[in-house]
């Protein structure tokens, strides 16, 4: 299938061919007919897309100050190389879709295939939507007014926050597409609306349906005007659906609103306020979130939990379906706004001009069903043979850490790249182009059923790990996971329960366990020799995530003691010689849940050795994220952020600094050459068991305040 992305490297605004999703639970699959380009928001990306890199820095201080904090931890060609990969990542445009359903998912209801839908999906043939952003179309609302669904939403949102009276007057800011339809649902809602664009055919536009229309442009006084219209009184409300990088539009705002009027801001303006004009009004301010409650809330988008209606009346969807009910009973005119309907392949005369577009609304037409568009969940992207070959490997997952560890970690290891699987398609292909693989999917299944493949190495979220594993190793294929192996005792019990049944007769499981492989501590395991026993204190300068992050859900990413800390219990694991029989977590608070990421880990080991694992989240991003401290027979070698290493009564030591290197590399070349040449896992099952119960048995004892063993 096709779509239209946006590469922030190069600037272009490419029609990319990509394989179709697969319907997931909870969302439907989504063939397009038609969808509409946000000329405002698309426009901002695609300019930010052209502009040079000390342009997009401007454009993003905050950023600029996350680089420098991550140069000083962790060096300066790591960080650039970060950088870039990050621009090298494509941008999927679009949100404003129309289409009919094609399949639903498990736990989807209230919708049936062949049903006619609006939604969020971006501007692809196929869509793969949560049901909770997806509504259906009325009989009498057409493919090409349906589009404006969820734009309008956005407008709608507006107003539901400025929450205006009949006979208020309001004033809207801008008269791009967000601000004619806000106009129009404000003139729906019986107030009496004043728009101000400098675009005199919008102005004239908003005029022929009622509305007083200023043009800054001619030389009007706007708060003049706002004055005389309300007798001098000022607006009840403003809403701001303008996009400029000025001050003056807030400032203009709060001068032309009445005392205790309200402002709320759709568009993109400069937020320098002066305190005076909102102190001497009370005037009250607020920024207006998207198509309304549940964006952004991934317990509403993602897992379909609706918000109750007697207590949250309008979420997004019940927007959607309000807008389409308008357009439906004529309160709101859409057709008006269509400057025009661009087939998808001529999509070019949209967005080749779209910095200097004078267009209100522009609606991309889909082909029929037909060869154009077929249906396809795998896509070839480069000839190669790999029959007789070994070392061939498919990867699950097409994230972050893929991109910028795994695959570039995996250059010149002999790895022969077949697969790469993403639940999208555009970010597996992205990656199989750079990377050379012969094929991107979003059926991950196709990789499982080809006797081609020797290896799968599954980068998915958390909380799947436990159940892909499984399914590789029925395949009869080895299995690399990156940690952890399981996020619950009921997933490892049942992984567990399943190699005991195949007696461990399966292909071999890998977890990457990749800080065991680091030159600075393979220095350290070979200077210690044969240590009876060993001290150790480990401390990982992990720093703040929020807490809406997946990797903070438990059921999702299963916290960062069992997703992160786990590295470091493999670590002593390696550098002790010994498995951990029991361990004890404090966390810091005086009421400590199950999830945490600022806590103590003490582990004992059954030869006797100890080590102390400190998880922080607290510290500064700007001091070394890890750093190893390991004590025995009167010697102690120190380990800096995988940097530096150093070490104290060791004779014949030499101090170690290197650019950062966690291991990675050598991790995925020795894999690779397992695969071709066989021989023993690179880290035993015991052991991979072992720290997997120790990670989850570190929770159960933050819940019951006690030492717990491992079985």
């Amino acid at each position: 299938m096709k779509q239209i992305i946006q590469s922030f490297k190069t600037g272009q605004t490419i029609l990319e061919e990509v394989p179709a999703p697969v319907v997931s639970k909870g969302s439907l699959l989504i063939r397009t007919t038609h969808s509409l380009v946000s000329l405002g928001t698309e426009r901002m990306l695609v300019e930010f897309g052209k502009a040079n890199l000390i342009q997009k820095a401007r454009q993003q201080p905050d950023k600029v100050k996350m680089v420098l904090d991550k140069i000083k931890a962790e060096g300066l060609i790591p960080t650039l190389e970060t950088v870039f990969n990050k621009l090298e990542q494509p941008l999927p445009l679009g949100y404003c879709n129309v289409g009919v359903v094609e399949a639903v998912g498990d736990g989807v209801s209230g919708f049936s295939v062949g049903d006619r839908v609006a939604s969020n999906g971006p501007h692809a043939e196929y869509v793969l939507v949560p049901q909770n952003l997806v509504a259906k179309i009325p009989t009498n609302v057409s493919q090409e007014e349906a589009a404006f669904t969820v734009i309008a939403s956005i407008g709608l949102q507006g107003i539901r926050l400025v929450n205006p009276t009949f006979g208020e007057t309001v004033v809207v800011i801008g008269l791009g597409l967000i601000g004619l339809l806000t106009a129009q649902m404000l003139l729906a809602n019986g107030c009496k609306v004043i728009g101000i664009d400098l675009d005199q055919s919008k102005c004239d536009l908003a005029q022929s349906w009622g509305v007083i229309s200023i043009n800054p442009s001619q030389g009007v006084d706007t708060v003049k005007v706002v004055m005389q219209e309300t007798d001098f009184i000022g607006a009840d409300a403003v809403i701001i659906t303008a996009s400029a990088k000025t001050n003056s539009i807030i400032s203009e705002a709060a001068q032309m609103s009445r005392k205790r009027g309200r402002i709320v801001l759709v568009g993109v303006v400069g937020l320098d306020i002066s305190r005076a004009e909102f102190f001497e009004k009370e005037l009250t301010f607020q920024v207006s979130c998207s198509y309304g409650p549940g964006r952004y809330d991934e317990n509403y988008e993602q897992k379909g939990i609706d918000y109750p209606l007697p207590f949250v009346r309008w979420t997004e969807k019940r927007n959607f379906q309000a807008i389409l009910q308008s357009i439906s009973s004529g309160q709101i005119q859409v057709k008006p706004l269509i400057s025009e309907i661009v087939a998808l392949e001529d999509f070019q005369s949209v967005y080749g001009t779209i910095s200097a577009s004078k267009s209100i609304a522009s609606i991309l037409k889909y082909p029929d069903v037909g060869v154009e568009n077929s249906y396809s969940n795998t896509l070839k992207l480069k000839p190669i043979e790999f029959t007789g070959k070994k070392g061939t490997i498919g990867i699950i997952g097409a994230g972050n850490f893929t991109k910028m560890t795994m695959l570039p970690a995996l250059k010149g290891s002999g790895a022969n790249f077949k697969y790469i699987a993403s639940s999208g398609g555009l970010s597996g292909t992205e990656l199989g182009k750079k990377f050379g693989f012969a094929f991107s999917t979003t059926d991950y299944k196709s990789i499982l059923q080809d006797p081609d493949v020797d290896a799968v190495l599954i980068t998915t979220r958390h909380n799947s790990h436990a159940k892909f594993v499984q399914e590789v190793l029925e395949a009869n294929k080895h299995a690399f996971v990156e940690k952890p192996l399981a996020i619950n005792w009921e997933q490892f019990h049942r992984l567990e329960t399943f190699l005991e049944e195949k007696s461990n007769n399966v292909p071999s499981i890998m977890v990457g366990f990749n800080r065991r492989f680091s030159p600075h501590i393979q220095a350290i395991k070979k200077s210690m020799g044969n240590s009876p026993q060993v001290n150790i204190v480990a401390t990982m300068n992990a720093g703040f995530i929020p807490s809406n992050v997946w990797v903070h859900d438990m059921a999702v990413g299963g916290g960062r003691i069992i997703g992160e800390a786990c590295h470091y219990l493999d670590l002593c694991v390696y550098l002790t010689g010994s498995l951990i029989t029991e361990v004890c977590m404090s966390s810091m608070g005086q009421n400590p849940e199950e999830n945490t990421d600022n806590a103590s880990i003490i582990a004992k080991f059954a030869n006797g050795s100890q080590a102390v694992i400190n998880y922080f989240s607290n510290g500064s991003k700007a001091y070394s994220k890890e750093r190893i401290e390991v004590y025995s027979n009167e010697k102690t070698w120190i380990m800096d952020n995988f940097r530096k290493t150093s070490a104290y009564g060791v004779k014949g030591f030499s101090n170690l600094s290197t650019k950062l290197d966690k291991g990675h590399k050598e991790q995925f070349h020795r894999y690779i050459k397992f695969l071709k040449e066989g021989g023993a896992p690179l880290i035993s099952l015991n052991e991979i068991l072992n720290v997997s119960k120790a990670s989850l048995a570190a929770i159960d004892s933050l819940k019951v305040g006690n030492w717990v063993k491992i079985r």
